[in-house]
């Protein structure tokens, strides 16, 4: 019964408006992402609850509040290429603004102001401030990424950073003086944060290039004198920590030796918004930011993730009076949600006259499942309400520096309706479970991590779930993992789908955006060093043993993973006659971010897993109906 009931159920999980937070003004206005229209566009929730639409483009829109101005700047692509422009978004006008698609939500078209436009390059928006925005582009060699500051009124700019590199974040000091940016280091998944001195384009290492440290989100005191940043140097977890200009010192803010702590200053300087993962599950609570001291947690529903990973980061208005976050679990969908400093309250703003989630959605059971070599893999365990039949999708994340967490998937919520198990595992290499077991996958302990889904299937039995009937699931590296999985472990799996995954790590490396490759190589080895091995832990190297069936889906514009890794795995798989259906979306990129594209592409990938997992005496009957229909058809 239930595998008759999820294709339905898919479309009504898919069709299900999402909402994110993106800005919050000082008068409690929440600026949101919300795609009822079929993809991400902006809108604007007033303090007293209506909702006004602001872009109507062909795809996602992302943007921030400009302080000081009623105005909005825009970042969009074209086609999921990443190549994002930046547009400026003025509300004192009417209507939702277009970029001369055709607009099916009846609202009056406004056309963007172009603000820094030249598709050629990256303009990805790193900050805002009164009359100015910060961006980093690669627009000088197509590789590295300089840090500009644009004057909003006359269009002047000034580069701000030009140091080479892949710029991960910029933060500017409320005096204008100091940019603190963070940029990939010497070893794997491991950052530097760089001090740079706008008056004399100066840059000062506050972390050493080959520490083993992750850093992240820095943001400023109010009076510019320090920063705060989320660091795991010289400890295990991450951890927020402040650094004083001053005194050139660093002490301890918030510190929990159990748990990965993400931290944002206050505007007020007064206070410090903290996330705390536990097992992904990710709560949020309001520090004193002279001493750490717990002032408040923030009362979310159990369950749930309340930032980090594909939740946008937390925000907060410019005085430090409201901060806005995203929330959503995998019983509920994400929305909005805006917290009032001065009163202590939550208002959350979901989606307009939303139905209800599915009442047979379920929450996962945390395991721990054993290696050979001592480990423990960190996973989710969802189980159909009525037991399933015993069959299961592994579901492995992207990344490889990321993790599950306790977050909505209409995915997992389809496949779990439909009767299978689903097991979500952090296997070694994902974050959230401290530096050690991050990175366990790096260079060449690669196939470690794949050994991991060996040691996940052998594990089947002990919760009641059959390994003949076993599939993997995954998207970017964890495409990369469901086509090791089929390559390297072919008698245990029965069926994969790959979602913009990688097929050949060199030929990934060779033709990926030149401005990721090195990035991407302190992770998987470098070109010129560990071909070798690149082309050993490469499943199309191995094609030859992958006999399950597989389901293949990819953007034509992706700018991270190459079509042409998918065009490869299907040639290949589909010349020595393995089963391989393959779907190609013209106007998306890293994954699909259109709902069209999704209501085509993820119903079918339900009936394949239902099709290829189904119990021996069901698939003997469906083919004897086949047969029968062939016959008589003739």
């Amino acid at each position: 019964m239930a595998a008759a009931v999820a294709p339905g159920l898919i479309r009504t999980l898919l069709q299900i408006p999402l909402v994110e937070a993106r800005d919050v003004d000082d008068e409690g206005r929440l600026l949101v992402g919300y795609d009822v229209s079929g993809s991400m566009q902006l809108h604007e929730v007033d303090h007293d609850g209506t909702w006004r639409q602001l872009t109507a483009l062909d795809g996602p829109a992302r943007g921030r509040y400009l302080p000081g101005q009623r105005a909005v700047v825009v970042e969009h692509d074209a086609g999921g290429n990443e190549r994002t422009q930046l547009s400026l978004l003025d509300l004192d006008e009417t209507g939702a603004a277009t970029d001369g698609e055709a607009n099916d939500e009846g609202t009056d078209e406004l056309p963007l102001r172009p603000l820094v436009h030249d598709p050629r390059w990256i303009h990805r928006l790193a900050g805002v401030r009164p009359g100015g925005v910060l961006y980093l582009t690669n627009r000088r060699n197509g590789v590295d990424f300089d840090l500009v500051h644009r004057d909003v009124a006359t269009g002047e700019e000034r580069v701000l950073y030009d140091g080479g590199g892949y710029v991960m974040e910029a933060q500017a000091s409320p005096d204008g003086r100091w940019v603190a940016l963070t940029r990939p280091n010497a070893p794997a998944n491991s950052y530097q944060l760089v001090l740079v001195d706008t008056t004399d384009g100066q840059c000062r290492a506050l972390t050493g290039w080959k520490d083993d440290t992750f850093l992240r989100t820095p943001s400023w005191l109010p009076d510019s004198s320090g920063l705060l940043v989320s660091s795991n140097a010289g400890r295990e977890m991450t951890a927020v920590v402040h650094y004083d200009l001053t005194s050139d010192t660093w002490r301890d803010v918030v510190v929990d030796d159990a748990h990965d702590l993400v931290g944002w200053a206050s505007p007020d300087g007064e206070h410090v918004l903290v996330a705390v993962n536990d097992d992904g599950e990710v709560g949020l609570a309001i520090h004193r930011l002279s001493d750490g001291r717990l002032v408040r947690t923030l009362p979310l529903p159990a369950g749930g993730c309340a930032a980090l990973h594909r939740h946008p980061d937390p925000v907060w208005s410019p005085s430090g009076r409201f901060a806005a976050f995203t929330f959503s679990s995998p019983l509920e969908p994400p929305y909005a949600v805006r917290y009032d400093q001065a009163s202590t309250t939550l208002t959350a703003a979901r989606a307009p006259d939303t139905p209800a989630p599915p009442t047979c959605l379920v929450a996962p059971t945390s395991q721990r499942v054993p290696t050979p070599d001592g480990e423990r893999i960190p996973t989710f365990l969802y189980r159909p309400a009525d037991g399933g039949d015993g069959s299961v999708v592994v579901v492995i994340h992207g990344g490889p520096e990321s993790q599950s967490v306790r977050q909505w998937s209409p995915i997992v919520a389809g496949l779990v309706a439909q009767g299978h198990a689903v097991v979500v595992p952090n296997v070694r290499g994902s974050t959230g479970y401290g530096k050690r077991w991050y990175a366990l996958d790096d260079g060449r302990r690669r196939l470690d991590a794949v050994a991991d889904l060996a040691a996940l299937h052998e594990w089947l039995p002990a919760v009641g779930l059959d390994p003949g009937r076993a599939a993997l699931y995954g998207g970017s590296y964890g495409g990369y993992m469901v086509l090791a999985g089929l390559a390297f472990q072919p008698e245990r799996w029965v069926a994969g789908v790959d979602i913009v995954g990688i097929a050949s790590l060199v030929t990934f490396l060779e033709n990926t955006s030149s401005y990721r490759r090195s990035h991407r190589e302190r992770e998987y080895g470098s070109l010129a060093h560990d071909r070798d091995f690149l082309h050993e832990a490469s499943p199309l190297t191995r094609v030859d043993a992958i006999r399950a069936a597989l389901f293949v889906i990819h953007g034509a514009n992706d700018p991270r993973v190459p079509l042409s890794e998918a065009e490869q795995i299907v040639a290949a798989l589909r010349a020595r006659g393995v089963p391989c259906e393959f779907r190609v979306y013209d106007d998306e990129g890293h994954g699909l971010a259109k709902r069209a594209n999704q209501l085509d592409a993820y119903p079918a990938v339900l009936a394949f897993l239902a099709e290829k997992l189904a119990p021996p005496v069901r698939r003997e009957a469906e083919d004897e109906s086949s047969l029968g229909s062939q016959v008589g058809s003739g």
